[in-house]
């Protein structure tokens, strides 16, 4: 477990702390080293098959290219500003024995390909060759020849073989003995081979990332795409499903808004000047996040739609005392005046509670900040710059909007009192 956090030098922050940590694995020589939490790294393999939220697949059946293609794509990932770490998945090649028979040997010998075969399987796989009974159960009896008569090329070559005659032939004169590298684990999605690079992402938001690693691979990593296909999968997936599900939801928050703010004030003009505040606060909202260092992701997304609630209310504080005050007879001017005089203090302690309340949450460093900081910093950028558009900007507009609607008005009735001359 981490130490606790007030114990950790002064200004140092998890992400620091990865990084740092990050710089030192990757010094350990022959290990792929992926950084993550317990639940998010069992998420992140039932969706992706990998151990991170992004993974590339390459489908292709000669393993050889495969390695290259990912080998390349691995390299040019590590350039990429916010890859953490990638890394093929899969484990390497292994050293590996390949004993080829030379038939036309063993027919001069007189001996079987089945008689080879069974030397192998027996002496050196272990097979069975027997059974028997211990009491009322029946177990297999395995003979096998000692390691230093198996574990290398030339050990093997030297065991022999019996044929009919009774003469012992080295396995040498009848096979061809290699060591080369193979595949230690054949993986399939599909029923197809693969590989899968794994990708841990640091500091950009995984849409944009994404989009740039596309891009990079189509222009840098050379291969036949008839043979050989990229499959992405991962975390975004589910995060393109909830950007779309979220872009509804909007949608049908910012319509309810205008319908109630409609029924509320019985013109089209004011409900959408107080929606102009939408915008805005958002604007805030995505320069407290930059300022910040963070993205622009689900939990933040959810930030927004609280803000632009709050916001939206200071607005009709602000609306509806300007158009009571000229209720009273007051000229728009001084209804403007007085009415967003009157109405600063109240929308200005607003928003300062919602800011002061949600300072710990945008400060906070413990377990489970990830999500709450998104939150509060939007919450706390949107609504600095949405009082000051309220406070300010939005008795402008009203006094600007009003004056046309008045002299709109004021023109229609001039046309409909005239009659024309005969």
């Amino acid at each position: 477990m981490l130490t606790p956090y007030e114990t950790w030098p002064k200004g140092e922050t998890k992400a620091d702390f990865l990084r740092k940590l990050n710089a030192r694995l990757r010094q350990l020589p022959g290990f792929d080293v992926g950084i993550n939490q317990p639940i998010s790294d069992m998420v992140f393999d039932l969706v992706g098959g990998a151990h991170s939220a992004l993974v590339i697949r390459l489908f292709g059946d000669d393993f050889a290219e495969d390695r290259r293609i990912a080998g390349e794509i691995v390299d040019l990932l590590r350039n990429i500003r916010g890859t953490a770490e990638a890394s093929i998945f899969q484990e390497p090649p292994l050293p590996q024995i390949v004993i080829e028979t030379d038939r036309a040997a063993a027919a001069r010998y007189g001996i079987n390909v089945s008689d080879i075969t069974n030397l192998i399987q027996t002496g050196v796989g272990g097979a069975a060759v027997t059974q028997v009974y211990v009491g009322d159960r029946l177990y297999d009896v395995t003979v096998r020849f000692p390691l230093d008569a198996r574990n290398n090329p030339e050990a093997l070559g030297n065991l022999t073989v019996t044929n009919a005659s009774g003469m012992q032939v080295p396995l040498s004169q009848l096979v061809t003995i290699k060591q080369r590298n193979g595949e230690g684990t054949i993986t399939r999605t599909n029923n197809r081979r693969n590989l899968s690079i794994r990708i841990d992402l640091a500091d950009r938001d995984l849409a944009s990332y994404l989009e740039e690693v596309k891009q990079r691979i189509a222009e840098s990593v050379q291969f036949d795409r008839s043979k050989y296909q990229l499959d992405y999968a991962g975390q975004f997936e589910s995060q393109e499903r909830t950007q779309r599900r979220f872009a509804l939801i909007l949608g049908l928050v910012l319509g309810v808004m205008l319908l109630l703010l409609y029924a509320e004030f019985g013109n089209l003009r004011q409900s959408l000047l107080l929606l102009g505040i939408v915008p805005l606060a958002a604007l805030g909202g995505l320069i407290a996040l930059f300022a910040t260092g963070q993205t622009l992701n689900i939990a933040t997304a959810v930030g927004f739609i609280g803000l632009f609630g709050v916001a939206v209310q200071n607005g009709i504080i602000m609306l509806a005392n300007l158009n009571r005050v000229r209720e009273t007879g007051a000229s728009l001017r001084d209804a403007v005046i007085i009415g967003a005089s009157e109405r600063f203090r109240p929308v200005l302690m607003t928003a300062t509670v919602a800011t002061i309340g949600m300072m710990p949450a945008a400060l906070a460093t413990g377990v489970g900040s990830d999500v709450q900081r998104g939150v509060a910093t939007v919450v706390i950028g949107g609504l600095i710059l949405a009082t000051l558009l309220t406070l300010f900007i939005v008795p402008s507009f009203y006094y600007s909007i009003e004056r046309i609607a008045e002299r709109w008005s004021a023109s229609r009735q001039t046309v409909s009192t005239a009659t024309p001359a005969e």
